[in-house]
C-alpha cells in the first residue's frame, strides 16, 4: 500500500474513548493549551518512539547474551549491594 493511501486511510480512523477518558483528554489538552487531537497524536508518537527504544534494547540484550556477555544472579546481587551502599 502506498504511503499516500495509507495516510488517507488513517486520516479516516476513529478512536472511541470512554466518557471518563474523553474528559481527562479534554482537561489535559486544555491545561497544556492544545487541542485534544494534537495531544492524542503526540501521545501516540511518543508511545511508538518508546516501543521502538524498548525493542532495540531487548535486541541488544539478546545479542549480548548470545555473545556470553551477562551477569549471574550472584554477580547482579553484588553489584546491586555496592550500588545501594551509602
Amino acid at each position: 500500500m502506498s504511503r499516500a493511501r495509507f495516510s488517507r486511510t488513517l486520516s479516516l480512523m476513529e478512536v472511541h474513548f470512554t466518557p471518563e477518558q474523553e474528559a481527562k483528554l479534554a482537561q489535559t489538552a486544555a491545561e497544556q493549551g492544545r487541542e485534544p487531537d494534537e495531544l492524542v497524536r503526540q501521545v501516540v508518537a511518543r508511545y511508538f518512539d518508546e516501543e521502538n527504544r524498548f525493542v532495540n534494547e531487548v535486541t541488544r540484550g539478546e545479542e549480548a547474551l548470545k555473545r556470553g556477555e551477562y551477569l549471574t544472579h550472584e554477580q547482579m546481587g553484588q553489584r546491586l549491594e555496592r550500588f545501594l551502599q551509602p
